[in-house]
């Protein structure tokens, strides 16, 4: 078997077992509970709050929740495609695809302060920052990160990969 197959087999058993863990259970109802409690303080309470800024505030708020619904819609779609692996809807070996990667953050404005911003709001792109790093750390883990030639990158599957080689299977 190539280094490629093994590779291509080893993220598709990664992959396989996180759809199938309560990681990815307690990931994916926590990242869907945020987008929709995000929705709903954008379209009620956040528009009232909004209304209430400075104009320069009222500018970082604009921005900073359009970032905050990317960055959550970013986290919503790699959540759906890991879903779809787990029910068996799609093959492990096509969520490898580079376009279900999580795509790079949007920079934060460097001047930008949420100090000025609703507490609530802060709050929820609080969150939102830190999902979204423990999802590209998942996502980075599982497809990007490519084990060094001749070495299994999951400990527990190296040894898998060596009781089958060893027994043939």
């Amino acid at each position: 078997m190539g280094d490629s197959d093994k590779a291509g087999r080893w993220q598709a058993e990664a992959i396989s077992g996180f759809t199938r863990s309560e990681l990815f259970d307690r990931t994916f109802q926590e990242g869907m509970d945020l987008v929709e409690e995000t929705a709903a303080y954008l379209d009620g309470t956040g528009r009232q709050d909004s209304k209430l800024l400075s104009r320069a505030a009222a500018l970082a708020y604009a921005s900073e929740s359009m970032r905050l619904t990317t960055r959550l819609m970013q986290v919503a779609s790699w959540l759906l495609v890991q879903r779809a692996v787990r029910e068996g809807d799609m093959a492990p070996e096509a969520a490898l695809d580079a376009s279900y990667r999580l795509g790079a953050e949007a920079e934060a404005d460097p001047g930008g302060s949420l100090d000025s911003l609703p507490t609530p709001f802060a709050a929820l792109v609080d969150r939102s920052e830190r999902l979204f790093e423990r999802v590209r750390h998942l996502d980075m883990r599982m497809y990007v990160e490519n084990p060094a030639e001749g070495e299994q990158a999951h400990p527990v599957l190296s040894q898998i990969e060596r009781l089958k080689d060893a027994f043939g299977s």
